[in-house]
């Protein structure tokens, strides 16, 4: 028996780095949604610009990307300029200003240029919670039926577009 405590130690050490090894293989990007192949969740949210209140019913056709955003957000103005040339590509893009305030964001939009067909303005986060942001940026694509087909969060790029996004489009 005292031999046996004699290994224990080593027999922790290998558990505890199988753990750490398996760890490190996981993407931290892929984080899972509940919400995949659900609709969009119920909200009364007033657009970024006109204050005019919307609800879900009143979103476009899909698809379209649903880009989750906020001035305070570093990655999001990195990403920003790749949001505008894919909406020049013709993607449809519904932006979600999360947590932030509306006269920053508006000046924001206005010095960086506007990818979005229009903004919602979740300053509570409401809505990104129901769709369960972590936080900005995240992008969900929204299919033909309203429902959440993808999330993707981090920086949407022209490798995050050519290898998963781009796919729910063709090529634009």
């Amino acid at each position: 028996m005292s031999r046996l405590k004699l290994f224990l130690p080593l027999l922790a050490f290998v558990a505890l780095a199988g753990l750490l090894y398996r760890g490190l293989a996981l993407d931290p990007t892929a984080l899972p949604s509940a919400r995949l192949g659900s609709a969009l969740p119920n909200f009364n949210l007033t657009e970024l610009h006109s204050e005019e209140l919307l609800s879900p019913s009143q979103m476009p056709d899909g698809p379209y990307l649903l880009n989750v955003w906020a001035t305070w957000c570093y990655s999001c103005r990195v990403e920003h300029a790749f949001l505008r040339d894919l909406s020049d590509r013709g993607v449809a893009i519904i932006g979600l200003n999360y947590k932030d305030d509306r006269a920053a964001a508006q000046q924001w939009l206005a010095d960086l240029g506007d990818p979005y067909g229009l903004t919602l303005f979740d300053p509570q986060g409401t809505l990104g919670l129901d769709l369960g942001v972590y936080g900005a940026p995240e992008t969900y694509v929204i299919d033909q039926q309203g429902a959440v087909a993808y999330r993707h969060v981090g920086i949407v790029d022209e490798q995050v577009w050519e290898r998963t996004l781009s796919r729910y489009w063709g090529e634009p």
